[in-house]
């Protein structure tokens, strides 16, 4: 009976330990990484200052403004909808530690949905964080879920019910921001974001907006910007200035009849010009095989590229892969191309911002080089 009464106290005693280490794992994930914005910050903010209902909740997350000081239009930039999806959060912080205004203001959120970065997707295997080498050493960024943390909202409903179009969606898509909007001030813990989000955009009086995202190689939107009806001169040229660049990008008209998602919604409720770019990641897709950092990174697949030689799927996957570097590039010049597509049309309400690497400079120096310390 004794010895029961030892190995007891002795399993006892390894679960306590287990659940402390456990414990300081779980709120790692809840502390943001340093982010460090060009010296031609002007000032930083809170998303809850346009909608107080989500301050001091994980929704709440920083806004960052860069002013020129000199009239124009006014630019929001948007990172980390889906934090699972790093090339669009990347290019959203190398956007943010190297812009320089020099006419009219870029409002820059690079963790949009804060809540998604602090976790991962169930049964996924997906690593909690990934690595990028800089001259001072490696930075460490998250990798988190596409979805807010059920910690802030929970349960799923069996069947998600936008509002106000009533559209139905699978219980889980009602964490997912991007299928939120407009939001509601009385709504789920998403939807209070995404109030706050349009709350932002209307009072700031936002001229264009950019929703920044990736997906598997076999999704057709894949290398895609995504424009509102409205939009659709603008993302025209932009498409016909980067093919001059050597890049491909499809046009996709935002379906009227699909809600909640950015380049609808906040096109509809706002008089924002919307885009939504899409990059090829294959750690996104079903056929990835192996989930670990290097496939964030490198986005070298052999399961994809045998896909994409059986032509039995449409895959946009390079057989050399999809490196991080390449995609960041993506966003970065389809970010450069649709700000000058909007300065031809509007001439009379211009922004025009330097301090950012061309697609080739990032593809041939590293991501690392345009990472501040």
């Amino acid at each position: 009976m004794k010895k029961h009464h030892i190995s007891a106290i002795v399993i006892s005693l390894i679960t306590i330990l287990a659940g402390i280490i456990a414990s300081f794992e779980f709120h790692k994930l809840h502390v943001s990484e340093s982010l460090y914005p060009s010296e031609r910050l002007s000032s930083e903010g809170m998303l809850s200052d346009y909608f107080s209902g989500i301050k001091d909740t994980n929704g709440d997350t920083k806004v960052y403004f860069f002013d020129s000081g000199k009239p124009g239009a006014t630019v929001f930039l948007a990172g980390g909808t889906h934090p699972n999806e790093p090339a669009g959060y990347l290019a959203s912080v190398i956007i943010l530690e190297n812009l320089i205004p020099e006419k009219g203001r870029v409002i820059v959120i690079p963790r949009l949905n804060n809540s998604a970065f602090t976790c991962t997707d169930p049964m996924e295997a997906f690593p909690q964080s990934f690595h990028i080498d800089t001259d001072k050493g490696p930075r460490k960024f998250r990798f988190g879920s596409r979805a807010t943390n059920p910690l802030d909202q929970w349960p799923d409903p069996l069947v998600y019910s936008h509002k106000p179009s009533g559209q139905q969606y699978s219980g889980l898509e009602s964490r997912n921001l991007n299928r939120a909007y407009p939001g509601s001030p009385k709504g789920t813990f998403t939807e209070k974001v995404a109030y706050a989000i349009m709350q932002m955009i209307e009072k700031e009086e936002v001229d264009i907006s950019y929703d920044l995202h990736e997906a598997a190689p076999e999704i057709p939107i894949i290398n895609a910007i995504v424009y509102h009806e409205k939009s659709e001169d603008i993302a025209m040229y932009s498409i016909l200035e980067l093919e001059m660049e050597g890049l491909q990008f499809t046009p996709e008209l935002s379906p009227k009849n699909f809600h909640g998602l950015s380049h609808r919604e906040w096109g509809d409720y706002t008089k924002t010009y919307p885009f939504l770019m899409e990059t090829s990641s294959p750690v996104q897709g079903r056929l990835r095989g192996k989930t670990n950092e290097e496939l964030i990174l490198n986005g070298v697949s052999e399961n994809y590229k045998i896909a994409k030689e059986t032509g039995a799927l449409r895959i946009a996957y390079r057989d050399e892969g999809e490196q991080l570097e390449h995609r960041v590039g993506r966003h970065l010049s389809g970010f450069m191309a649709i700000i000058n597509s909007y300065n031809e049309i509007h001439i009379d309400n211009t922004v025009k911002i330097s301090g950012l690497p061309a697609y080739q400079e990032l593809v041939e120096n590293g991501i690392g080089k345009y990472l501040n310390n």
